[in-house]
């Protein structure tokens, strides 16, 4: 009897597992909300500030959604396992950065910045759209690692040879035209570092000698090491910023933990990265002036000179309390040239609340974990590393803006992604979402695959 069962079970065909939903109703349902809630901020500001809702409401509700909604289609057509919440998050907080520009915009007429970061947001959507169809498989960036590296070498070096704007050197000024290099830098060197550490982790990890708790590889292996350590420090020498310069090691930290998953290598990077820094800070003066800021924030009150920056952004994140004066309604215009970009979380803070400003960190957070979450499913280690190191990316910048606009560790020049006044930034953010979305979608393929009979 029970080799008949077997025999039966043997020749009855299994039936097959059902495919992962592709989920896309969701994502869409997701963009109509962003853009809702997009709109309704834009009516917000005007009733606060002028009583009326402003004329351009509905041409900027449409001209938000049909970007939404083309980025949505392309990502139907040539990435429908993708995960359905970056491209939302996206619009969101891509919105809401309008929204705030706009609303800053009104209190200084004369220097209005929401139409350029419009004609940016628009550039950087259609970049995604390109990334989304052209690129069908991310593992073709593997073949171009060391063009990768020389690209974001060269465009890390390049502002070195323009004036300084505000006391750094990261800005490229030609006849009104600006950007900023070092944020499509990031992207090329995050490729270069997923390439580089997936054809080297078992070196890195398994060969050397062991020193105190570091597992240290062949000098072969830690070269390159060495070299970035040194290439990050050299650019906060010469072009005086920090920000770029944690970010651009502290991306390579993180890769070179999830490569080897050597703890080690954690506290060697935290160590190198302090030692950079302290040393810059002593030797280059304004960096040295931005330390003494966030050390005494409240010294040019006590002087009688007034508050700067950093102690009006304090007063603002204070003035705003738990829900937020309401947008339209603050004074964070008071920060002075950089409420727009590098404070203007301290207008979120300000109007929308210690609610409303968790509510952008989760958006952030959710964005980083998703990122995070395609990493885990992919199976090529360069796929992993790129998935990780792009989301690193958002959550490095992130902590390096809101620690400084919050006093936790000295200011930088960066933009808060999607959210700030800057077109390199908006539009390099895009990318990184464009290149999430294909990562995920591969990484949905494969587990329908390992699903399937």
């Amino acid at each position: 009897m029970t080799k008949a069962v077997t025999a039966l079970a043997a020749a009855k065909p299994l039936a097959p597992a059902e495919a992962l939903p592709r989920r896309r109703g969701v994502e869409l349902a997701l963009i109509v909300l962003a853009v809702l809630l997009s709109v309704y901020g834009y009516c917000a500001v005007g009733l606060a500030k002028t009583g009326t809702v402003p004329p351009g409401a509905a041409g900027y509700g449409a001209g938000l959604g049909v970007l939404a909604l083309l980025a949505h289609v392309a990502v139907r057509l040539r990435a429908p396992y993708a995960d359905p919440l970056p491209l939302p998050i996206g619009v969101l907080l891509n919105g809401l950065g309008l929204v705030l520009i706009y609303r800053l915009d009104l209190e200084t007429p004369g220097n209005r910045a929401a139409p350029a970061q419009l004609v940016w947001s628009t550039l950087g959507v259609a970049l995604f759209i390109v990334v989304v169809l052209l690129l069908r498989d991310h593992r073709v960036l593997q073949r171009y690692a060391y063009v990768s590296v020389a690209g974001a070498l060269a465009l890390l070096m390049l502002p070195i040879l323009f004036p300084a704007v505000n006391g750094a050197r990261i800005w490229i000024r030609i006849a009104g035209f600006s950007i900023q290099p070092g944020e499509f830098a990031k992207v090329l060197l995050a490729v270069f570092f997923a390439a580089y550490l997936a054809a080297n982790r078992n070196a890195l990890a398994y060969t050397g000698r062991r020193v105190w708790f570091v597992q240290l590889p062949t000098g072969r292996a830690l070269g390159p090491i060495v070299a970035i350590w040194l290439i990050s420090v050299g650019v906060l020498v010469l072009e005086r910023d920090l920000g770029t310069s944690l970010l651009f090691f502290g991306l390579f930290v993180v890769l070179l933990y999830v490569a080897t998953g050597r703890t080690g290598w954690i506290a060697v990077g935290l160590l190198l990265a302090v030692l950079g820094s302290v040393a810059v800070s002593w030797l280059e003066p304004h960096v040295h002036g931005r330390v003494e800021d966030w050390l005494h924030p409240l010294a040019t009150i006590e002087a009688g000179q007034g508050p700067n920056q950093l102690a009006q952004s304090l007063f603002a994140f204070a003035a705003g309390g738990f829900l937020g004066t309401g947008l339209g309604l603050g004074h964070s215009v008071l920060i002075g040239f950089a409420t727009k970009s590098d404070f203007i979380l301290a207008t979120a803070g300000e109007e929308l609340g210690l609610a409303g400003l968790s509510a952008i960190f989760l958006l952030y957070g959710l964005l980083v974990a998703r990122g995070y979450r395609a990493g885990l499913d992919l199976r090529d280690p360069f796929g992993q590393l790129l998935a990780i190191g792009l989301a690193s990316i958002v959550a490095l910048q992130v902590f390096v803006i809101a620690g400084g606009v919050t006093g936790l560790i000295p200011l930088t020049g960066m933009a808060m992604p999607f959210l700030a006044q800057g077109g390199s930034s908006v539009v390099t953010n895009w990318v990184i979402t464009a290149l999430l979305i294909r990562l995920s979608d591969s990484a949905r393929r494969q587990s329908d695959m390992r699903v399937s009979p």
